[in-house]
C-alpha cells in the first residue's frame, strides 16, 4: 500500500487491509503519528497524545490479528476521544482550567466497548470548554482550527474530532451532542457525524452538559464507518439512568439498499421561513433533495413545529440543566472559566422551576408532532448549519451564526440525526445536510446517507490542509 496515503483510509478499508496482510496496525499508527506531528501545530486538534502508549496498543492489536484473533472491523483501528470522555488514569480536562487535575478512575462505558472491540483509543481531542464555551482563546489549550481554512471555525463542541478527521489525522472519533455538537463540526469540516437516538449509547463516564439532551456518537469520513462504530458503541447500560434497553448491532444492514422506495420529508420551512439560510446553503439543500429523488426516493415537503419553537424549548433545558452541573464552580471559581463559557452558563441561573416544567410539557407536544410526521415519511431532510463557517477570531460573527442551525430540535425530541457534506461554499468551506429518522431507526438514517454518499462526490474531497501547513511555516 502507498504509505503516503494511509491517513485517508476509512476504518472499513483499514480492516480489510489488515485481513489481507497488506497493512499492520503499527504501520498505520506510525503514519498517523508522523502526520499529526506535521499538521498539529496549525490545527490544535489534540489536547493530549501519548505516542508510546498508542504504539504499544498497536503492537498488541497486531499480535492478536496475526494470531487470527480479530475482534471485529474496529480491531486495531485508531479512534480519537473527545476530552470530555473518561479514559482510566488519564486527565479528562473538558478543555478547562477547572479540570486540569481531573484524573479518571475508570473508563467510560464507550471506551470499554471500544477496547472490547480491539479499537485503539488515540489521544484526547480538543472541544469547546465543557462542551459549551467556544471557540475561546482564554483557556489552557488553544481552540481547534478548520482544516479547510485554518482561519475559520471548525464547529463545536466536538471541534477536535471534526478537525482530526477532516485533516486525515484519524479515521474515526467520538463526539458528544447536546445541541448539535457532533453534527456541527461534522458538517463544518466535511465529514460524517451521527447523533443516535437518545439513550442508545451509554453516557456513563462522560462529563454531562445537560442530562436530558446529552448524546454520544461516532464521527468518521464515511457512512459505513459511522455504522460500524455504532455497532460497537450502542447497547443498554444499567448504570446509565437514561439508557434504553433495546437490541443493537447491524446498523449498516441497509447501506447497500439505495434510496429507491424511501419516502423523504423535506423540512424546507426550517431554512426558508423560520430562520432564512445563507443562499449557498439553500442551493445545496435543494440539490441534495434532487439527488435523492433521482436515486428513486419520493421527496415531499413536510411541516414540523417552528425551528424557533423547537430551539427555544431545547435552550431552556440546556441552560437549566447545565447551570445545575456548574452552579457551585461558577460561584466559587468564576474566573477559571473562559469568559464565553461563563456568560453562556449564567443564563441558567435566571430560570425558574416553572420555566422548566412548562418546557417539559411543551417538549412532549413537540416530540409528538415530529413523531406524527413520521407516519407519512421514512426520513427527514433538513438543514444543518444555516451558514458556512465564519472566521474563528470574529467573535461577533461566531455569536451571530452559532445559533443559526437546525440541529437542536432533535436533541430535544431524541430522534437520530446524521450530518454530512452536501456542498462547498464559494469560499471553499463545507456545507452540510441533515438526515433524521424515527426513534431507534438508525438503519434507515444510515441507508439514506449511504445512498446520497454513493450518488455524489463530496466524500472524496479533501481539505487542503497540507498547503495551509506549508503556508503557515512560511509565515
Amino acid at each position: 500500500m502507498n504509505l503516503n496515503d494511509l491517513h485517508w483510509l476509512t476504518a472499513a478499508e483499514i480492516s480489510a487491509a489488515y485481513a489481507a496482510r497488506k497493512l499492520s496496525p503499527v504501520e498505520l499508527v506510525k503514519a498517523l503519528l508522523a502526520r499529526i506531528e506535521k499538521l498539529e501545530p496549525q490545527l490544535h486538534a489534540f489536547i493530549k497524545l501519548d505516542a508510546e502508549g498508542v504504539l504499544t496498543a498497536a503492537r498488541e492489536a497486531e499480535r492478536e490479528i496475526r494470531a487470527g484473533n480479530c475482534r471485529g472491523p474496529l480491531h486495531g483501528v485508531p479512534v480519537g476521544i473527545k476530552d470530555i470522555i473518561d479514559i482510566a488514569g488519564d486527565v479528562t480536562t473538558c478543555h478547562s482550567k477547572i479540570f486540569l487535575k481531573n484524573v479518571a478512575k475508570a473508563d467510560a462505558e464507550v471506551i470499554s466497548r471500544l477496547r472490547g472491540a480491539g479499537a485503539i483509543p488515540f489521544g484526547k481531542l480538543s472541544l469547546h470548554e465543557f462542551a459549551i464555551g467556544g471557540p475561546s482563546f482564554d483557556l489552557p489549550f488553544p481552540p481547534a482550527r478548520n482544516p479547510w481554512n485554518v482561519n475559520h471555525h471548525p464547529g463545536g463542541s466536538s471541534s477536535g474530532s471534526g478537525t482530526a478527521l477532516a485533516a486525515g489525522l484519524l479515521p474515526v472519533a467520538l463526539g458528544t451532542d447536546t445541541g448539535g455538537s457532533i453534527r456541527n463540526p461534522a458538517g463544518t469540516c466535511g465529514v460524517v457525524g451521527l447523533k443516535p437516538t437518545y439513550g442508545l449509547v451509554s453516557r456513563r463516564g462522560v462529563f454531562p452538559l445537560a442530562f436530558t439532551l446529552d448524546h454520544i456518537g461516532p464521527m468518521a469520513r464515511s457512512v459505513e464507518d459511522a455504522a460500524l462504530s455504532l455497532d460497537v458503541l450502542a447497547g443498554h447500560d444499567a448504570r446509565d439512568p437514561g439508557s434504553n434497553a433495546v437490541s443493537s448491532r447491524g446498523y449498516g444492514v441497509d447501506l447497500e439498499r439505495g434510496a429507491r422506495g424511501l419516502r423523504v420529508g423535506f423540512v424546507r420551512h426550517f431554512h426558508e421561513k423560520d430562520i432564512p439560510a445563507h443562499p449557498e446553503v439553500t442551493v445545496a439543500l435543494d440539490a441534495a433533495a434532487k439527488v435523492l429523488k433521482r436515486e428513486g426516493a419520493s421527496v415531499i415537503d413536510v411541516k414540523l413545529p417552528s425551528l424557533l419553537d423547537l430551539g427555544g424549548v431545547q435552550r431552556i433545558f440546556m441552560l437549566a440543566e447545565s447551570w445545575t452541573v456548574h452552579a457551585q464552580w461558577l460561584r466559587e471559581r468564576p474566573g477559571d472559566y473562559a469568559e464565553m463559557t461563563r456568560r453562556k452558563l449564567m443564563g441558567g441561573a435566571f430560570l425558574s422551576a416553572g420555566d422548566y416544567v412548562h418546557a417539559q410539557q411543551r417538549r412532549l407536544q413537540l416530540t409528538d408532532a415530529v413523531n406524527h410526521v413520521f407516519r407519512d415519511v421514512d426520513i427527514l431532510l433538513c438543514a444543518n448549519s444555516l451558514d458556512p463557517a465564519c472566521r474563528i477570531d470574529d467573535e461577533a460573527e461566531v455569536a451571530r451564526t452559532y445559533p443559526r442551525q437546525a440541529r437542536a430540535p432533535f436533541n430535544l425530541t431524541g430522534h437520530p440525526a446524521l450530518a454530512m457534506m452536501c456542498g462547498l461554499s464559494k469560499a471553499g468551506l463545507p456545507i452540510a445536510v441533515q438526515f433524521v429518522g424515527r426513534m431507534h431507526d438508525e438503519a434507515t438514517v444510515l441507508r439514506a446517507a449511504a445512498a446520497y454518499e454513493r450518488a455524489t462526490d463530496w466524500h472524496t474531497m479533501r481539505a487542503p490542509v497540507e498547503k495551509q501547513a506549508a503556508a503557515g511555516k512560511r509565515r
